[in-house]
């Protein structure tokens, strides 16, 4: 008989108790008796009754908050609480965040205050500032109210280095200066690109800025790089770069050259000058690749970028002086705005390689694509000096 035959007196023990044979899953034989079975029913129903009672339980207590009496605080308040609503939190998610910070006695309560004021559908997304035990009414009378968000502003204008950037931020937050520095001692925190090299200079992008009370000093600089990012992909940084024969890296310093050395309309005038003294034949207008830009000197000197150099500065050697070295200097010198990044990745036609601020006080550019007609432009700005302007 082969293995896999059974025998009779098998089939009469299998036939006496069918429970007795179990085989879990793996294909183990496993024994156990009937009561056992009805045991594991019972425990089971044991456990799910007990789970209920718990749910049952906690979904009262819910209700009870939620729809009983209201209790309401009766005012008028004290002390101070700073609340947030976040994005997509609803009227019954701020009752019971305003609950749990003892703002509002109730969930309940504030629920029937919004339903009775109509504005309460658009509060908005922040930082305000209640009172613990304040009636719900309250409450909501300064969450539909968007004055009453708490939160600071910062003014970061265009054309400044990182050291003035941190003077601002030092002065007109909450963090000191140190805070700020640190921060910027972790550039992948903020964000950074990587061709950046972990230099911050060009990043820190010019604009206003909203200080939430939550923020940090690493937060308020990443906020600043992200808005870069979100001005660097406007004009398609990486495409202009590779289309104009630069890396964005070259192109981010282009830009902050022409934010130095340009006003509006000027901007894309002021790049095409640089990209031709840059790629055009040196020779034809005497520039042999040099840029020749203050700023730039200026900036290697660590100075600000708009002190008049003498002859002497100008011989300086940093590898940020434009008039002894061929090419872009290594790094960006300040922070460019939209115009001036918009301008770098998109610069004017023309075969100009020089130009000329003849007039401070409005701005007036002339831009000259011989050596000859640049000294013409600047006799007119030594005049403008001589007898116009003290500015000079």
């Amino acid at each position: 008989m082969s293995e896999n035959q059974v025998r009779p007196e098998q089939v009469e023990e299998s036939a006496e108790d069918p429970a007795e044979e179990y085989v879990p899953l793996g294909g183990s034989r496993k024994k156990r008796r009937g009561f056992s079975g009805c045991l594991a029913v019972i425990v089971a129903l044991a456990v799910l009754a007990g789970g209920f009672y718990v749910v049952i339980t906690k979904g009262v207590d819910f209700l009870a908050d939620q729809f009983s009496s209201a209790e309401d605080f009766s005012g008028p308040g004290s002390g101070e609480v700073t609340f947030e609503v976040d994005q997509g939190d609803t009227i019954a998610e701020m009752g019971r965040d305003l609950k749990a910070d003892g703002v509002v006695a109730s969930v309940q309560a504030f629920i029937d205050a919004a339903a009775a004021e109509p504005d309460s559908s658009g509060i908005q997304v922040g930082f305000y500032s209640m009172q613990k035990e304040m009636p719900a009414a309250d409450a909501v009378a300064i969450l539909i109210d968007p004055a009453n968000q708490v939160k600071s502003t910062v003014t970061v204008p265009e054309g400044l280095r990182v050291v003035d950037v941190l003077d601002i931020l030092a002065e007109q937050t909450d963090f000191k200066r140190a805070a700020y520095e640190k921060a910027l001692n972790d550039p992948a925190a903020l964000g950074l690109p990587d061709y950046a090299e972990g230099n911050a200079e060009g990043y820190l992008f010019p604009a206003t800025y909203e200080i939430p009370p939550n923020a940090t000093a690493q937060s308020v600089l990443k906020a600043m790089v992200d808005r870069w990012r979100q001005a660097a992909e406007k004009v398609d940084l990486d495409g202009s770069a590779s289309a104009l024969g630069r890396t964005p890296a070259e192109l981010m310093t282009i830009a902050s050259l022409i934010e130095a050395e340009g006003r509006g309309d000027d901007m894309p005038k002021i790049a095409r000058v640089i990209f031709n003294r840059l790629d055009g034949p040196g020779d034809k207008a005497g520039t042999n690749g040099l840029l020749q830009i203050d700023a730039s000197v200026n900036y290697g000197l660590d100075q600000k970028l708009g002190v008049t150099l003498t002859e002497e500065q100008k011989k300086v050697e940093t590898p940020y002086n434009t008039y002894d070295i061929v090419g872009l200097p290594p790094t960006p010198i300040e922070a460019p705005g939209d115009d001036a990044l918009a301008a770098a990745a998109a610069p004017a036609e023309g075969d100009w390689y020089y130009y000329v601020t003849v007039n401070l006080a409005t701005g007036e550019t002339k831009f000259a694509e011989t050596y000859d007609e640049f000294l013409e432009y600047k006799a007119e700005y030594t005049d403008y000096c001589a007898n116009e302007s003290e500015a000079c």
